[in-house]
């Protein structure tokens, strides 16, 4: 299964909830692959630790060969590194996937990632990709490449109304460029039920009909150390109530 984490608006949780959720699935030994397109490479970091300081051949990497002609065939796997836990891959990100972004979107380059993945669909289980805020080259590619897609919400009426746009234009994508994908749901990240407006936020997406996953991710402290320490939640605290909801969440995709 190819899963990509989306959202247009930054700071909703994405590259938390797919370090998170690819770190449950490779704890419960699956084969997982998470890729990062996201120049900040916050999730590089998390999954790697200090190893992401190192010279990684990473996404920048995979994308800058596919600029040059080749006879030989390029093994994708010669862009991943293992992270320090069992079944867990990391493709890397740096700045330079910034710097390649004008040349790729100039030559069309948009099918490289999922004709590359669809090769790696035998070595690994789950493959979970990471994009950056913005619907440029790098979200494309991954939208086109994946099966799946979750989409964080972080509660706000911003996002609500941001939402709608984000829907149609993951669907024009579908229509247009990549029939097996499928939104999967809306994952509600940073809840906090004792409070009003996510509450009425929530309810009106449940009562419009859209894809909301449930449980619902609360928001806590213990994540910020997560990120700090750089051991996603089911290695940091398999019993906090955060890991237990993301836990829930990931067995609800099925």
């Amino acid at each position: 299964m190819r899963r990509v984490v989306f959202n247009q608006k930054g700071g909703v949780g994405k590259s938390t909830i797919t370090s998170n959720l690819a770190a449950i699935a490779a704890a419960a030994g699956q084969r997982v692959l998470v890729i990062d397109l996201d120049c900040q490479a916050n999730t590089t970091r998390y999954l790697l630790g200090d190893a992401a300081d190192e010279e990684h051949a990473g996404s920048a990497a995979f994308f800058a060969q596919t600029l040059k002609f080749s006879v030989r065939e390029v093994d994708t796997g010669e862009f991943v590194v293992p992270s320090a836990w069992e079944n867990l891959d990391v493709m890397p990100a740096s700045a330079e996937l910034d710097e390649l972004h004008g040349k790729l979107e100039s030559r069309y380059k948009i099918y490289k990632l999922r004709n590359a993945l669809q090769l790696l669909d035998d070595q690994y289980d789950e493959i979970w990709i990471d994009t950056p805020p913005a619907l440029n080259f790098y979200t494309r590619s991954a939208l086109i490449a994946a099966q799946g897609c979750l989409i964080p919400f972080d509660c706000d009426d911003f996002s609500r109304r941001a939402l709608y746009g984000l829907l149609e234009a993951v669907e024009e994508i579908r229509a247009d460029h990549a029939p097996e994908l499928s939104v999967e749901g809306i994952v509600v990240n940073q809840f906090q039920a004792r409070a009003t407006l996510p509450q009425r936020v929530v309810q009106e997406l449940l009562d419009e009909g859209l894809p909301v996953l449930q449980p619902f991710l609360s928001s806590s402290v213990k994540v910020k150390e997560s990120h700090e320490l750089s051991r996603p939640m089911i290695h940091l605290d398999a019993r906090h109530k955060l890991t237990q909801e993301m836990l829930a969440l990931y067995e609800s995709l099925g």
